[in-house]
C-alpha cells in the first residue's frame, strides 16, 4: 500500500432508517442523489426556459407548465432505461435464468448508458405528444443532467461501490471488503483509485460548469442540437478516461480475464464502458459539427 493512502471515510450508506410494524425502512444516500438531482434538474429547465433572450426569436421550445410532466417522463426513462442497460450490457445471461430479479431494483444495478437511452425514448416520447421540438427540449435536458451525474457518483463512493483499481499512488483510498481488498501482487491493506470521485468531478462538475457557460455564455441554446452533441461527447470522452482506473464489475472478471475487458488484443483492450462510449463521442461530435453549422 502507498505510506500515505487515505484510509476509506466510515460513512453509512443510510441517511437514516427506522423500524414500522416490523418493516425496516431507510432513506439512503443513493436514493436522495436521484430525488434531489432531479429537484436541480427541474430547477435548471424552469430557470432556462424563463429566459427568453436565450432562445431563437425570443421563444422557449416549451411552457414551464409543461415542466412536470417532462420531469415524469425521464423519470421513467431513467429507471426503466438503466435497469434495462444493465441487465443487458452487463448480466444478461444471469438475468436471463432469474429473470424475476429484473425488477428487484433495490438490491442496486443501474446503467448510465442504458438510463441515457431511457431518457432519449422517453423525450421523444413526450415531444411527440406534445408537438414539441426533439432538438431543443433534449438541450434544455442535457444542461440540467450534471448535477445529478455529480450527486450519484458521490454517493457511488459513499456506498463502497464502483471503486477503481489498485494503486501505489498517494491519494489511493484503502476501500473495505474483501472484493476491494483482493488485489493480487499489492501489499495489504491495498488502496484503489476512487474512480468515483474522479467521474464526479469530470462528468458532473466539471462538464456542469462548462454546459451552464455553454447555454448562457455562448448562448447555444440558439443552436439546437449542439448541447445535446456536447453533452453526449464529453460524458462520453471523460467515461473513456476514467475506465482506465476503474475496476470493471466482477461480473466481467474471470479466470481467463482478470482486467475484465470486453475485448482484449495484444495491441488494444477495451472495458465495457469503454465500447458503449465510443459510439458516444462519435455520435455526439457529428450532431455538433452538423447542427453549429445550421
Amino acid at each position: 500500500m502507498a505510506s500515505a493512502a487515505i484510509t476509506f471515510p466510515n460513512i453509512s450508506p443510510e441517511l437514516f432508517s427506522f423500524n414500522l410494524g416490523g418493516v425496516e425502512f431507510a432513506l439512503r444516500w443513493y436514493a436522495l442523489a436521484y430525488i434531489v438531482g432531479i429537484i436541480i434538474a427541474l430547477q435548471i429547465i424552469k430557470f432556462l426556459l424563463s429566459r427568453e433572450n436565450l432562445w431563437s426569436f425570443k421563444t422557449p421550445p416549451m411552457a414551464k407548465t409543461q415542466t412536470d410532466d417532462l420531469i415524469t417522463f425521464l423519470i421513467l426513462g431513467i429507471i426503466i432505461g438503466g435497469r434495462c442497460g444493465f441487465v443487458f450490457f452487463y448480466q444478461l445471461e444471469y438475468y436471463l435464468i432469474n429473470p424475476w430479479e429484473i425488477f428487484m431494483i433495490w438490491q442496486g444495478g443501474m446503467s448510465f448508458h442504458g438510463g441515457l437511452l431511457g431518457v432519449t425514448l422517453a423525450t421523444l416520447w413526450f415531444c411527440h405528444r406534445n408537438s414539441l421540438s426533439v432538438l431543443s427540449v433534449g438541450d434544455l435536458i442535457a444542461v440540467a443532467t450534471p448535477p445529478g451525474i455529480f450527486l450519484g457518483r458521490l454517493s457511488n463512493f459513499v456506498n463502497n461501490e464502483l471503486w477503481g483499481r489498485p494503486t501505489e499512488w498517494s491519494f489511493g483510498v484503502v476501500f473495505p471488503g474483501a472484493l476491494a481488498q483482493n488485489c493480487p501482487g499489492y501489499s495489504e491493506p491495498c488502496a484503489r483509485h476512487a474512480s468515483q470521485l474522479y467521474e464526479a468531478g469530470l462528468e458532473g462538475l466539471i462538464l456542469g460548469c462548462i454546459m451552464l457557460w455553454l447555454a448562457l455564455g455562448k448562448k447555444w441554446l440558439k443552436r439546437p442540437g449542439c448541447l445535446i452533441g456536447f453533452f453526449i461527447f464529453a460524458y462520453g470522452l471523460f467515461r473513456f478516461f476514467v475506465e482506465f482506473f476503474r475496476q470493471p464489475d466482477p461480473y466481467l472478471i474471470t479466470n481467463a480475464n482478470p482486467l475484465g475487458y470486453l475485448f482484449s488484443s495484444n495491441s488494444l483492450s477495451l472495458t465495457m464502458g469503454q465500447a458503449l462510449s465510443l459510439p458516444m463521442i462519435a455520435f455526439g461530435l457529428t450532431l455538433i459539427l452538423v447542427q453549429y453549422k445550421k
